[in-house]
């Protein structure tokens, strides 16, 4: 069966922007969840963590279902055409585990964001080095939460899906040149949507410094002498 959510995360996916720009949104989007959200996030997790390796797989069949060019990250999976045989997978339920651990230790740092960039930055690094392309982020938050629901049944409400799913859209005054107010609308970032702009911009970070490593001094820019 299908999921409202599923897939609409590559329409909102667009062109490869700077690492400046990438910077900038990461700012923008600090969680915008009450002390309500995140403690209903965190209640949620109680439950989701009694079945993370189920959700696992079935987050990433789904992902593979629906974004069947994300195996291409995965050399153990790319050449699987019969995608129920990765159910029983032990790479996959390994893989799985790995992705789940990083959401557990993202729940528990919501209230401590500090540690939840550090964490979040450092992933976004370490998955240039996969060859895991930003725009695959926001698919796996996804298919997360069509994997979730079933298990959380009737806990699954319209506010507890605003506090995990990827963003929310709401609409912000802005004045245009006569001054005259004009709502245009704008996506209000939840834990999602923060995770994955900071692992965005890890992965820019780490791509800008390999790029570096790899001019030769006369192709480096030089860098101003600032000593006093």
């Amino acid at each position: 069966m299908g999921c409202a959510i599923s897939g609409l995360a590559a329409k909102a996916e667009f062109g490869e922007r700077s690492p400046e720009v990438e910077e900038e949104d990461a700012a923008a989007a600090r969680p915008h969840l009450s002390e309500r959200h995140i403690q209903m996030i965190k209640e949620s997790w109680k439950v989701i963590r009694d079945d993370i390796a189920k959700v696992g797989i079935i987050m990433f069949v789904r992902l593979f279902e629906t974004h069947p060019e994300c195996k291409d990250v995965f050399f153990l999976f790319r050449d699987v055409e019969d995608l129920e045989r990765l159910r029983t997978s032990r790479e996959l339920r390994a893989h799985g585990l790995r992705v789940m651990s990083f959401i557990e230790k993202s729940v528990a740092r919501l209230d401590q964001p500090e540690r939840l960039e550090a964490l979040a930055l450092e992933l976004g690094k370490s998955h240039y080095h996969y060859n895991a392309p930003p725009k695959y982020y926001s698919y796996v938050g996804a298919e997360f939460i069509c994997a979730v629901q079933p298990i959380l049944k009737d806990r699954w409400t319209a506010e507890l899906e605003e506090a995990w799913k990827p963003a929310r859209q709401q609409r912000r005054p802005v004045s245009d040149i006569s001054t005259r107010a004009v709502h245009v609308p704008v996506m209000r970032p939840t834990m999602f949507q923060y995770v994955t702009s900071l692992m965005k911009q890890g992965y820019q970070e780490e791509s800008s410094r390999q790029r570096q490593l790899t001019l030769s001094p006369r192709d480096r820019p030089e860098r101003s002498n600032t000593a006093l």
